[in-house]
């Protein structure tokens, strides 16, 4: 398989500091998100009867192979989407996610990324200079998929269901990479991490936590 070019190696070593000002900036962004409670109950429920809630889990997706996969083969976990880089200021955040993996795995934790170059074009390569840049670089695991668009002309079914049928407070657009979306077992999303929140994030491992499958022995 094609190995990583030096140039690529070398940004994706680049500190957060070199990172674009609209990521230094945080372009206003509320780091942990998680649904809004409804002004009133009457509210809530009609609202809940004029959009159904969303289901990722209903949709098929591609591997990074090219091969079909239908999400509620993880129905029953917990799921963490994640749209990922390789030449990213965010991109060592590879790392949490495979100690994600490795920890809550066993408990029922999926991690899910799906490589996207929407952002400062930082996802060139093929799928098989990911997969060789994933596993060299990160030790990576958990399931990758094919490139994805997250946003705009082109936006993938999957990215549609989360940033347009979710509840208010988890809803909107992608701003960058490495955005996280926490499923429950049933496949409801129940809470959205924006990119400069670590996946070792307490905030992060404890919302995880509430939705295991598998309470720890």
């Amino acid at each position: 398989m094609k190995t990583m070019p030096a140039p690529r190696r070398l940004l994706v070593a680049l500190p957060l500091l070199l990172a674009p000002p609209l990521l230094l900036a945080g372009c206003g962004w509320n780091d942990v998100r998680k649904p809004e409670k409804p002004a009133n109950e009457s509210a809530g429920t009609a609202a809940a009867a004029a959009a159904p809630a969303a289901d990722p889990l209903a949709l098929t997706v591609q591997s990074i192979d090219g091969q079909p996969v239908a999400l509620s083969a993880y129905r029953g976990k917990a799921v963490l989407i994640v749209n990922t880089a390789s030449e990213c200021g965010f991109t060592p955040q590879y790392a949490g996610l495979q100690a994600l993996h490795e920890k809550y795995g066993p408990r029922g934790l999926a991690v899910l990324g799906f490589p996207c170059n929407d952002f400062g074009g930082q996802e060139p390569g093929s799928a098989e200079e990911i997969q060789t840049f994933c596993s060299k670089e990160f030790h990576v695991s958990f399931p990758l998929f094919a490139k994805v668009v997250a946003k705009g002309e082109g936006q993938s079914p999957l990215y549609r269901e989360l940033t347009e049928r979710t509840p208010a407070g988890i809803r909107g657009p992608i701003k960058w990479n490495f955005t996280k979306f926490l499923l429950d077992p049933s496949g409801k999303v129940v809470a959205r991490f924006e990119p400069a929140v670590k996946p070792e994030d307490p905030r992060v491992t404890s919302e995880i936590e509430k939705v295991l499958p598998q309470q720890a022995m």
